[in-house]
C-alpha cells in the first residue's frame, strides 16, 4: 500500500491524548477539507509492502496504533494491515474521514470518525449510515470552525443520539476558532463532549511534520 510516513509522537487528539504512539500515515485523500493541515499526504508517499511496515512498528516499541491519513480506508489492504496488527496485541486506533462506509473495519478497532461539518466545506460528502453502527468504543471527532459549526454539531449529535452510541470530540479548528470560545460555549450548554485540542501542534509546533 502507499505510505506517506511512519513516525512515533504523542497522541494529540482523542480519548487516548498523550499517550505515546505509533503512527501510520496513508497516501491519498478524497476530500479537500478548507482546514486540512496535512496536504502532503494527497500524494506524497511510497508502495510499501504490510510485512515492512508491521516491521517498522514493531521497531517503535510503542503497543499504541494510530492508522490515519489522507484516508486510510481508500486502500483495501488497510483492513488486511489493521487485523494484523490487532492479532499481534496492538490498540489499534483507525482515524477516517466519514465518507466512506466503515461497516468492514474489524470490530476490534477503535474508529474515530471525522465528521465534516459545513465550514470544512465536506459536510455533503458524509456518509451518515455509519452513524448507526458506532461502537461505544469508537469516536465521532467535529472539527469547528465557527460557532455556526458548533450548532450544526449539536443538531447532528440530538438527531442521532450519539451521546448515548460513541465517544463525542470536539475540535477548535487550529488558528481559525479560539479554543477558548468553544469551552465557553460547552459549559454554557453542559455538552457531553471532550474538548479535543491538538496537544501535538501545541508541543511541536502547527508546521512540523513526523510528530
Amino acid at each position: 500500500m502507499k505510505v506517506c510516513e511512519i513516525f512515533t509522537s504523542i497522541q494529540g487528539e482523542s480519548t487516548h491524548a498523550g499517550l505515546p504512539c505509533a503512527f501510520i500515515r496513508l497516501s491519498r485523500c478524497n476530500l479537500r477539507c478548507s482546514y486540512c493541515d496535512t496536504q502532503y499526504a494527497y500524494s506524497d508517499g511510497a508502495d510499501r509492502s504490510e510485512d515492512d511496515i508491521v516491521n517498522q512498528v514493531r521497531q517503535a516499541g510503542i503497543r499504541l496504533v494510530e492508522i490515519t491519513g489522507g484516508e486510510p480506508l481508500l486502500q483495501k489492504e488497510v483492513y488486511s494491515l489493521t487485523t494484523r496488527l490487532l492479532e499481534e496485541g496492538y490498540g489499534v486506533l483507525m482515524e477516517t474521514n466519514g465518507s466512506m462506509k466503515i461497516k468492514d473495519i474489524d470490530r476490534r478497532t477503535c474508529v474515530i470518525l471525522d465528521m465534516k461539518t459545513p465550514g470544512s466545506g465536506m459536510s455533503d460528502r458524509m456518509d451518515l449510515t455509519n452513524l448507526e453502527i458506532m461502537k461505544h468504543s469508537d469516536e465521532i471527532k467535529f472539527v469547528l470552525t465557527s460557532r455556526d459549526d458548533y450548532e450544526w454539531a449539536k443538531k447532528m449529535i440530538q438527531s442521532y443520539q450519539l451521546t448515548n452510541r460513541c465517544h463525542i470530540l470536539l475540535s477548535p479548528a487550529y488558528g481559525i476558532l479560539h479554543p477558548e470560545d468553544l469551552a465557553a460555549w460547552m459549559i454554557q450548554d453542559r455538552m457531553q463532549a471532550r474538548l479535543n485540542l491538538q496537544l501535538h501542534k501545541y508541543i511541536f509546533g502547527p508546521e512540523r511534520r513526523g510528530v
